[in-house]
């Protein structure tokens, strides 16, 4: 909401300033000074129905009783604060609530990794070895795979467990590897940003080699739609790396392949659950590699896209931004698709920095330049004003991840995010996970938790939830006619939310 669009705006301004003089100002005039900033946040505009005020009064009840406890979970690392987010009524209304759909998150992060070790590690011909920097690599294999660089003797799982006494620690040891969640004091496990992103590449390249076997491929990505689509998300759009799959054999499937594959599982995951609208990948590089390599992943980018246009939303450079090169090193190669006349959509990381002056944290701007669509994290935004207009002005909105945030050292305190800067102007922003398996967070009511009682504690109401999930349709890569598909199918869930809740007020009552 800009001022000079509001002309009542304008109007309570000088009434203030005519009141300086005043010893004690008109009460009436503070009064419309407190409504016209809370009309300001996000969901301040809208009117809720008479069943929906309902709803938010007992919301409201349920925020004041949350604001009240001594142990205030966003003032909380996620780590300790999970257990009493989890018995927070708040918490359970979230899971029921239609999220809509979650835009932020990483192909390799999205399945919860006890899935991954009770149900993927104990297939046949599953191996495992122990790398030097104490992470572990799998690989399928119809034989003995063969010797890693840096890492031990290849053991085959099956057997490891049949030798094992405890198999129940042997595989908690295995899932501690692939996740970041800790049972320690996580300031202790991981005393700076450097060791948190460390132990954070190293569960991914251990996550790899078992997602990547063909035949998980396609489970993996069906169970990443049933968490998410279990946790009230009806839409994924999802960074993925389209790595090349193997076979038992050894052989290796294309990155077209990776795309028909998740476009299928997709599509048959849509038939059998119809209430769930779909997903799309947006194509990612890691920002760590020289221009060439970002050249030819552009290309082949825009080849997948013009080969599969319904799954293929874009592009996006990932991996740490503060040691790897800022955008404006791959302005040839990111220049392409406009030079050849192609319409390639980004949607770049920026701003997941607090690095202030360095030449990645200029990212948001060049982001901005480059007419990427969204921005990702922008936990930098609020120290560039003219990116942060500009984000505004042209519909950009920022993907807030707020426990990827925490958990990788941008903020302690969730309650001090700049995105509760953000919510409070009414700023363009969605809600997602990024990487939820590591963190072991749920699909997307855990992030909805933090942004909702973190953010903006009783100044959020339920507008503040119903704009967040329209909001995330509403940025969606969908085109036009998909956006307002998805946006009826919500509004539809949204309906039966409010009912379902309010006939509990009401049974309680």
């Amino acid at each position: 909401m800009e001022l000079q669009r509001h002309p009542v705006v304008v109007t309570c301004l000088l009434s203030c300033f005519l009141a300086l003089g005043i010893s004690v100002p008109d009460p009436r005039k503070r009064e419309e000074l407190i409504k016209l900033e809370a009309s300001m946040r996000i969901g301040g505009h809208l009117r809720l129905s008479p069943e929906e005020q309902q709803v938010d009064a007992q919301l409201r009840k349920l925020m004041q009783e949350e604001m009240a406890r001594t142990d205030f979970p966003p003032a909380l690392h996620f780590f300790k604060a999970r257990p009493l987010i989890r018995r927070s009524p708040i918490y359970s209304l979230l899971q029921k609530m239609p999220k809509g759909a979650a835009l932020h998150v990483h192909d390799f992060a999205m399945v919860d990794v006890e899935w991954l070790v009770r149900n993927v590690t104990y297939r046949s011909h599953c191996y495992m070895c122990f790398t030097d920097n104490h992470s572990v690599r799998f690989s399928f294999s119809s034989g003995l795979p063969k010797p890693r660089l840096n890492c031990s003797a290849w053991t085959l799982l099956e057997q490891l467990r049949a030798q094992t006494v405890n198999v129940t620690d042997l595989d908690n040891g295995i899932m501690s590897k692939l996740t970041l969640w800790t049972e320690e004091d996580p300031e202790i496990v991981y005393p700076s940003q450097d060791v948190v992103w460390e132990r954070f590449e190293q569960a991914f390249l251990a996550t790899f080699g078992l997602v990547t076997y063909a035949p998980v491929f396609k489970d993996y990505v069906r169970e990443g739609l049933s968490q998410f689509y279990r946790d009230n998300v009806m839409y994924v759009e999802v960074r993925a790396l389209l790595p090349e799959t193997y076979e038992l054999d050894g052989s290796t499937n294309s990155k077209e392949w990776t795309v028909k594959t998740f476009q299928e599982t997709t599509r048959q995951f849509v038939e059998e659950h119809p209430d769930f609208f779909g997903a799309r990948v947006i194509a990612t590089f890691h920002r760590g590699a020289n221009v060439s390599l970002v050249t030819l992943a552009v290309q082949e980018a825009m080849k997948l896209q013009a080969e599969f246009p319904e799954t293929m939303a874009g592009f996006d450079l990932v991996g740490r931004e503060d040691t790897g090169s800022p955008l404006w090193l791959f302005r040839e190669a990111l220049s392409l698709p406009a030079a050849q006349g192609f319409n390639l959509p980004y949607f770049f990381h920026a701003g997941e920095t607090d690095h202030e002056g360095t030449e990645v944290d200029q990212n948001m701007l060049d982001a901005l330049l480059f007419n990427t669509s969204r921005i990702g994290h922008g936990f930098a935004l609020l120290r560039h004003p003219l990116a942060k207009k500009l984000s505004r002005m042209n519909g950009v909105a920022i993907e807030v991840c707020p426990i990827s945030n925490q958990v990788l050292k941008l903020v302690k305190d969730l309650r001090n995010h700049p995105a509760a800067v953000l919510m409070s102007e009414g700023h363009p922003l969605v809600i997602s996970s990024d990487d939820p398996s590591m963190f072991g967070a749920s699909g997307l009511s855990d992030d909805f938790y933090e942004a909702f009682v973190g953010f903006g504690g009783l100044g959020n109401n339920l507008g503040s939830l119903k704009e967040l999930a329209m909001n995330s349709i509403r940025y969606s890569s969908l085109p036009p006619n998909l956006q307002e598909k998805c946006m009826s199918m919500w509004q539809t869930k949204w309906n039966s939310f409010v009912t379902e809740n309010l006939q509990g007020t009401q049974a309680e009552l």
